[in-house]
């Protein structure tokens, strides 16, 4: 759970209409797992921030580093990947369509021209992104 406040002085509000929405509920939190005042931070492998949900550097950083898949086995958790980043990449179903083309074709894999030639336009466009800290423009 998470709750975000635009201003530092409304967040113990926000809190505490949280807390009674859980006790109202009976609903309970792990106080090992809970941090508050935080102004950055990962939260189901994302970047929250101050300006909101930022890709996380060590996800891209895993892309980055794929080398070109050999079968669909590794075809399979590149578009895993590109999913879960689908919000930070412009049509990032045009652009991952030659991958999922391969795993249609599951029974013969064949890593073609257009398919390296999106994975590379891929990992430049992940490059590309502007590291968390940075304002987005």
């Amino acid at each position: 759970m998470l709750v975000k406040s635009k201003e530092a002085g409304d967040h113990v509000v926000d809190l505490e209409e949280t807390f009674s929405v859980l006790r109202k509920y009976r609903l309970k939190l792990n106080p090992a797992k809970c941090a508050f005042g935080v102004r950055r931070g990962r939260f189901l492998g994302f970047m929250v921030t101050q300006r909101g949900i930022e890709a996380n550097p060590l996800k891209i950083k895993a892309i980055l580093d794929m080398k070109t898949p050999t079968n669909i086995n590794e075809v399979q958790p590149l578009t895993g990947r590109i999913a879960a980043f689908s919000h930070f990449i412009s049509k990032a179903a045009e652009k991952s369509l030659p991958f999922f083309k391969v795993l249609r074709k599951a029974k013969t894999f064949e890593w073609d021209t257009p398919c390296q030639q999106a994975f590379e336009e891929l990992k430049s466009y992940l490059a590309g992104l502007p590291p968390t800290g940075e304002a987005l423009s």
